[in-house]
């Protein structure tokens, strides 16, 4: 029976394990997004544990970044966090039992002959079986370093029940004795997963698929203990949107990057969401909606494509429907970053601003660059492109536009665009003859939103005085 059936009664715990090497890359976030849909799915929990036994790579400044990062995501984890490293002796305690089982040995191999030993097994056409198996220590080994190995059966398979992959089974003769604990008593990875999966009462170990060989080795330790095993499902790879794997050439890799190019989280949890996984077609859902859909056996063994178009779709969907308090707040952390200050009402000019842009930004950079000309400061410096729209006729016209912009009762986007059009049509010309100079005039380079969006955004003082300094600025 296949583990998810045995544990189907189980109260569900999932978790998300990484190291702290390092930033969290973006299909650790997957995986975690995974876990914590399912466990809120099933009403379980979703745990936390920090993989820090590699202590030459260990950093601090790395554990906060996990921590950030899952909390920036909206992934609230349960429990207190649980750092292996703490755990050193219970893994060792394990390692005893297993001694004492007949399921561990001491292996005297010497780095060099235990290499040595790989490729003659693998020549022999099966993975290393240390001579040290069945051989008792003498007195020439009581001083001698040495290792803890599993035994694993010489004969038959280890069969892993995927819930996404199914049966894959992996032939006992190609399994290497693992190593244990190494020579300075340090538990090595399976070891250490597999007692602390046990040891929270993790009963679905969601993860990538390159841990698929890893579950073979750790159901053998599970089967060794006696203790029943979880429920693997292994999640497809994400690639880049060529197809190969993930790199800088594809853009962000990390949750930090993810958020530091303007990505919300809701949006980012929506996107990663749909790699892999979907119900029917729709494209954009709720957490709620998730939790409510979210099935392992509904992920897909396919690799999904990291696509940054969908993913800025997304993410404008979710930017036009933020509070607009909040986008200010993000884009003033977006300027800072930048090493831009602003003047000192940006605050308010943005929170005037961001209401008549947001629409078209995909993400929180492109906002922020969507606002800048509302940021700049009196007088402005006009771009020659700009000076050299001003011919007589131009500032003629701009001269009795500013009049008339002078006398419109209501400055609102409605109001001012019925406005613009009666004074084009009063010039008998289009809008088209007005709205270059004028764009220019409000932002110095003509990068503005529309013109009554712009008008809106600076108010009428700050409007009215940049359309005078680029009449007077601008012979």
């Amino acid at each position: 029976m296949p583990a998810s059936d045995t544990l189907a009664a189980t109260s569900v715990v999932t978790r998300i394990a990484p190291s702290p090497t390092g930033s969290m890359h973006i299909g650790n976030a997957r995986a975690a997004l995974f876990n914590w849909l399912y466990a809120r799915h099933r009403g379980g929990r979703f745990l936390l544990r920090i993989e820090d036994t590699d202590r030459a790579r260990h950093s601090e400044a790395s554990v906060q970044v996990i921590f950030d990062s899952l909390k920036w995501l909206g992934l609230d984890w349960d429990g207190e966090p649980v750092f292996q490293f703490a755990r050193a002796d219970a893994h060792r305690d394990v390692v005893r039992r297993l001694v004492e089982g007949g399921h561990a040995y001491r292996c005297y191999l010497s780095a060099d002959d235990a290499e040595a030993a790989k490729l003659a097994a693998r020549a022999a056409g099966h993975a290393l079986r240390s001579p040290w198996r069945d051989r008792q220590p003498g007195a020439a080994q009581a001083s001698a370093a040495y290792v803890l190995r599993f035994r694993v059966p010489e004969d038959g398979e280890t069969v892993i029940e995927d819930i996404i992959r199914g049966t894959v089974r992996f032939p006992n003769k190609d399994l290497e004795d693992l190593v244990l604990l190494r020579g300075d008593g340090a538990p090595t990875y399976n070891l250490a997963v597999t007692v602390d999966d046990h040891d929270m009462g993790v009963t679905h170990v969601v993860r990538g698929e390159e841990h698929l060989g890893n579950a073979a080795r750790q159901a053998l330790i599970y089967r060794a203990m006696d203790w029943p095993l979880p429920a693997f499902a292994h999640l497809p790879l994400i690639l880049g949107s060529d197809g190969g794997k993930l790199s800088k050439r594809h853009g962000a890799q990390s949750v930090g990057e993810f958020a530091d190019m303007g990505y919300l989280p809701e949006a980012l949890r929506n996107y990663l969401a749909r790699l892999g996984w979907g119900h029917g077609n729709d494209e954009i859902f709720s957490d709620q909606q998730a939790i409510a859909w979210f099935d392992l056996k509904d992920v897909t063994r396919a690799a999904a494509r990291l696509d940054a178009v969908k993913l800025a779709h997304v993410n404008n969907h979710y930017i036009r429907a933020a509070d607009d308090a909040r986008l200010t707040t993000l884009v003033e952390a977006t300027l800072a970053r930048a090493g831009f200050a602003g003047p000192p009402d940006a605050r308010s000019r943005l929170a005037a601003c961001i209401p008549l842009v947001k629409d078209g930004a995909k993400t929180i950079v492109e906002l922020a660059e969507l606002c800048g000309f509302a940021l700049k400061s009196r007088p402005l410096e006009l771009s020659a492109k700009i000076k050299a729209l001003l011919i007589d006729e131009t500032r003629d016209r701009l001269t009795r536009l500013a009049g008339a912009l002078e006398a419109q009762a209501v400055w609102a986007p409605l109001e001012l665009t019925a406005g613009l059009r009666a004074f084009a049509d009063s010039e008998g010309v289009g809008l088209g003859k007005i709205g270059p100079a004028l764009r220019g005039a409000l932002s110095g380079d003509g990068e503005a939103p529309d013109l009554a969006g712009a008008l809106t955004a600076l108010g009428r003082e700050e409007s009215l005085g940049r359309i005078h300094d680029a009449l007077s600025r601008s012979r």
